[in-house]
């Protein structure tokens, strides 16, 4: 493995200078030969004898993990903020739970990434996410992490306002909260973890202006309404798109955290709009959505979408995604298990932990190929 990604940067660093691509890829490249000696449950994030009926996915609703302790990229992502800290150290046997908007394969680095540093520093850890996006459903969650009195909650919100009120129930209780992906900055919880999402989208709108030489018919899906960082995604590349371009956006369609309703809301904008140029995704559910629709319908248009899991790096690789725009969520787990360490011990954390993004193509994913 260390000589596999001695290689990959060598040859990187040969080719041209994009050191976090090459982290980020090597740090794929690693979690996908760990994740392929566990079961479907642990690959979903569920602990290791749990109960083998859940999906191989992440489990059902409210599904509960506990693990033991056994250049043209923005904001490249600091090393470990704990790493060298010796007033971090867990205390007795700290407990965190981690709350997603939903159970989906996007999350499973992410979980992974925070098993991993959980079980390093003695943590343990409680997963859980509604099997599809359902804010009471969240709140639920939320409710049942403080009667548990974890010591502390990173949660992923739904809708930034709504889970307001049982953050700061959760704070007052004294636990540490923090919001990853997606912000609640009306609450009282103690720092964001994610990307500058308004700028995120401006980045994809100039990457949709190269591919379409500035002009061209896009359709954009999209998916919660209420979800901060997608309504905050599609205002930044909306305006980028309106103020530096003639693209024209034919349509705009919202999933709602659904499968089903990302699947038949996609097939129905290309019945609709057969002449579009290219498709932009912005959230997961419409990423793996247009996967799907693509092999269907072998469509030879431009695909491009947000995140970096198994499923988009194979697409990008088979030329169903053009390219797709990482906001490094393979670090996120580790950052969360970090943060709320350094809360635990009584440290003062970032309000924004800018883990950056990265644009990746099908050259970088033949350039992972290369090493392997």
């Amino acid at each position: 493995m260390q000589a596999q990604a001695a290689l990959f940067f060598h040859r990187r660093a040969a080719v041209r200078q994009r050191p976090l691509l090459a982290a980020l890829l090597t740090a794929l490249l690693v979690l996908s030969l760990l994740m392929t000696g566990c079961t479907n449950d642990e690959a979903a994030g569920t602990a290791a004898g749990s109960s083998s009926n859940n999906d191989s996915r992440m489990g059902a609703a409210g599904a509960t993990s506990i693990i033991s302790s056994s250049s043209r990229n923005s904001g490249p992502p600091s090393s470990s903020p704990i790493a060298s800290s010796s007033s971090t150290a867990a205390p007795d046997i700290a407990t965190f739970g981690i709350i997603y908007p939903m159970a989906h394969p996007y999350y499973e680095t992410v979980t992974e990434s925070a098993k991993a540093a959980a079980a390093l520093h003695g943590v343990q850890l409680i997963v859980k996410a509604p099997d599809e996006a359902n804010l009471e459903q969240q709140i639920r969650m939320m409710e049942t992490m403080i009667a548990s009195q974890v010591d502390g909650i990173a949660l992923d919100p739904i809708d930034a306002d709504a889970l307001v009120p049982v953050i700061n129930k959760a704070v007052q209780a004294g636990i540490t909260v923090i919001c990853f992906e997606s912000d609640s900055p009306k609450s009282k919880r103690a720092a964001f973890i994610g990307t500058d999402h308004a700028a995120a989208g401006g980045q994809m709108g100039r990457m949709l202006s190269e591919l379409l030489g500035g002009r061209g018919m896009v359709i954009v899906e999209t998916g919660m309404t209420r979800m901060k960082s997608l309504s905050e995604r599609l205002d930044g590349m909306l305006s980028y798109i309106n103020e530096q371009t003639d693209i024209q956006v034919l349509d705009v369609q919202y999933n709602e955290g659904s499968e089903t309703r990302a699947l038949t809301q996609l097939e129905k904008m290309i019945d609709d709009h057969p002449h579009f140029d290219a498709l932009v995704s912005m959230d997961a559910l419409s990423g793996s959505a247009s996967v799907l629709v693509w092999k269907a319908q072998g469509l030879n248009r431009y695909s491009l979408t947000f995140g970096m899991m198994p499923e988009i790096q194979e697409a990008i690789r088979n030329g169903q995604i053009t390219a797709s725009l990482s906001q490094n969520e393979q670090i996120w787990g580790s950052r969360i298990i970090e943060r709320l360490l350094q809360a635990s011990a009584g440290e003062t954390l970032p309000l924004f932990d800018d883990t950056g993004t990265l644009e990746i193509t099908q050259e970088d994913i033949s350039l992972l190929n290369a090493t392997r």
